[in-house]
């Protein structure tokens, strides 16, 4: 496996991750992705071995492109009314 990541690259992902969660439409999977990602980050906070701090960074990676993908088709098929969690 290649290097580990740098500190700025973690952070991009870490935001991406969070943005892609803001495209669901539905409340419970948008909270849903948004718990998963700084779970698995917290979780991965203390890798100190270079392989497995990328091995980490390459599934964070496929997971983003995975949740880019549900987006779309999450939206496609959205709920036409807003969750309980959601109404004013």
């Amino acid at each position: 496996m290649g290097s580990a990541p740098t500190r700025s690259e973690v952070l991009f992902l870490f935001r991406s991750l969070l943005r892609t969660a803001r495209q669901f439409t539905d409340y419970n999977i948008r909270e849903y992705a948004k718990r998963r990602t700084v779970d698995a980050f917290r979780h991965n906070r203390r890798l100190s071995d270079p392989a497995e701090a990328a091995t980490a960074f390459a599934e964070g990676k496929s997971q983003l492109e995975v949740a880019k993908r549900q987006a779309v088709v999450y939206s496609l098929y959205a709920p036409r009314v807003k969750s309980v969690m959601e109404m004013n």
